[in-house]
């Protein structure tokens, strides 16, 4: 299939750029998949427009402020606001840093701008010395492969200097509240460098709502990295080479998704990272009894139309971008025609689009 045919028209203006003053206020597209019959629904809805036996999985995975901004080593380069150095000018002479892979106890694979400041050798430099890393190697993708040094440890200094890494197409610097707002409610583990969005709309509210109707969560870790934001680069999506990213899936996780099967309950995914490890899984586990073992292992699955699905019956989502790996999941879920549709419905109504943004019940 051609990646062109996974496009659509988007104003701007529906782009959103900042979260709802309420997690729960979103808007949530219902989609039938067997029919591609849509409704127009609020995400507080969610737990009255469910079955009621359903397994709900979620990403409890966590973001880190994976974006740093230092400079070479000898290089002195003031944080805006100091000197009259605008924040324009501070980005243009700062070496960007998007931490990607924890490959080594201090040891990332990242995306460093520009790269073609930082040769191999380098030393860049974060806050007051508080935090270096050298440039060892080069990876796929065109990362850089840098280990870390800091007097406090990685972490501390991390969290001191280290930016939330918001999308691209949220045009603005990350701000104090997205610390928070760019965290779910089931964030607890793991070290991802991008939210599982679909959990964004969760409050603790809307999930005792979901245990009161006797409404089944298991979590799971999926570590978001390159394979869920990386662009498609190929002109034929069959070609995409997708970058893996970690996962584990707990032993209580695995054994609530054979009894949801064996009763014939659905498996409803939160978020196309949830789809992705438990697709994944399912794939490497193919032929055994079992539909997924728990464990650790590295989602390589790439899910396009044509491709079959052997766990996930139910999907909420957000609204993706256009021609990207992920629409691409959502049209082998639901059929490719009835996604597109759905979406050009969406924009001409109003819908937020993307991380922020409003979300999409498939069943």
């Amino acid at each position: 299939m051609n990646v062109s045919e996974f496009d659509f028209e988007l104003p701007a203006e529906q782009i959103a750029q900042r979260p709802l003053e309420e997690r729960d206020a979103s808007r949530m597209l219902l989609l039938d998949r067997s029919t591609g019959a849509w409704e127009d629904r609020g995400f507080r809805e969610f737990p009255d427009v469910l079955r009621g036996d359903e397994l709900m999985v979620v990403n409890n995975a966590r973001v880190l402020p994976a974006r740093l901004f230092g400079h070479r080593a000898g290089i002195h380069a003031e944080e805006p606001g100091r000197s009259g150095r605008t924040r324009r000018e501070f980005l243009q002479a700062s070496i960007e840093v998007l931490l990607v892979r924890q490959t080594g106890p201090d040891t990332w694979e990242a995306l460093v701008r520009p790269g073609r400041k930082v040769p191999l050798g380098e030393r860049i430099v974060f806050g007051e010395g508080d935090l270096e890393a050298r440039v060892e190697g080069r990876g796929e993708y065109g990362l850089r492969v840098l280990r870390f040094t800091s007097k406090d440890g990685f972490h501390e200094a991390l969290g001191r200097l280290g930016h939330i890494p918001l999308p691209p197409y949220i045009k603005r610097a990350d701000e104090p509240a997205d610390r928070e707002r760019y965290q779910t409610v089931f964030a607890r583990r793991g070290i991802a460098i991008a939210a599982p969005t679909a959990g964004l709309h969760f409050t603790a509210g809307i999930v005792a709502r979901l245990q009161r109707r006797g409404i089944e969560i298991a979590e799971l870790t999926l570590e978001v990295g390159l394979g869920t934001f990386e662009p498609i680069r190929t002109e034929r999506l069959e070609d995409h080479a997708i970058h893996t990213e970690p996962y584990e899936i707990p032993e209580a996780t695995a054994a609530a998704i054979e009894k949801a099967r064996r009763e014939k309950r659905p498996v409803l995914a939160i978020g196309t990272t949830v789809v992705r490890a438990l697709e994944d899984a399912a794939e490497k586990n193919a032929g055994r009894a079992e539909a997924v073992a728990a464990g650790k292992a590295e989602a390589s699955i790439f899910l396009y139309p044509g491709k079959p699905f052997r766990v996930v019956n139910q999907l909420l989502t957000n609204f993706h971008l256009p021609c990207s790996s992920l629409l691409a999941m959502v049209a082998a879920f639901a059929g490719r025609e009835n996604v597109l549709r759905a979406y050009r419905h969406a924009v001409d109504s109003g819908y937020r689009f993307y991380s922020y943004g409003d979300c999409m019940l498939i069943r």
